[in-house]
């Protein structure tokens, strides 16, 4: 295991980009084989009471689908936003680095631009790729985005205070990556929800405060 991470730290320093794309590939790839793994087993209790007794069988197409995504976008994407977001908050901000301000100010611009944005491309290539016309991927955007960014929205600040107070700036991105292995549970359990009930509680519960913000 030592040995490996020295590779992998060498690999890092020699071709940090290349590094970055290729590791986040198969980090998601296998996040993906595991959230199938844990869809099927949530399931399975709803398919035995209707008679229904199926093995589990790994689309790898959609695990290729999924790995294209840490290796197109979240790899290369992830590699500039976390060394760019140092860079400002040093150079531009003038922040003294692992101060209480240097790190909250981090937390909260990942919070507002990189999340939303990274939730909002997932979404839409899943749809794409899963062969959606362009307005089911608008349905299943708008049903799906705003779930998944209050659920994420009271985890992934916490991580992010860890992770931008204690971890390298070259490490950060395989930081996510490994806790993105449990988002992508996540996201793929919130998918297979489809309209479930709390969705649409949810729904209407923010088009109610909508309302009353207007009418007020």
């Amino acid at each position: 295991m030592l040995k490996m991470w020295r590779w992998y730290q060498n690999c890092l320093t020699v071709h940090p980009v290349k590094t970055q794309v290729i590791s986040s590939a198969v980090i998601w790839g296998f996040g993906d084989i595991a959230a199938q793994t844990i869809t099927h087993s949530t399931t399975k209790k709803h398919r035995q009471l209707k008679g229904e007794e199926k093995e589990l069988k790994i689309n790898w197409r959609r695990v290729a689908t999924t790995s294209l995504f840490g290796l197109g976008f979240i790899g290369p994407v992830g590699h500039f936003w976390y060394e760019g977001l140092d860079r400002y908050m040093r150079t531009r901000l003038l922040l003294q680095p692992n101060s209480l301000r240097f790190v909250a100010a981090k937390v909260a611009i990942d919070g507002i631009i990189f999340g939303p944005l990274d939730l909002l491309v997932f979404f839409t290539y899943m749809g794409f790729s899963a062969g959606k016309s362009v307005s089911q991927v608008k349905e299943d955007v708008k049903r799906d985005f705003l779930p998944a960014l209050i659920v994420e929205g009271g985890i992934w600040p916490l991580l992010q205070v860890a992770n931008f107070r204690y971890v390298p700036v070259r490490y950060q991105l395989l930081y996510v990556n490994f806790f993105c292995l449990l988002d992508s549970c996540f996201l793929s359990w919130l998918e297979q929800q489809q309209d479930a009930p709390w969705k649409q509680w949810l729904a209407s519960f923010l088009q109610m405060r909508e309302q009353k913000g207007e009418g007020g």
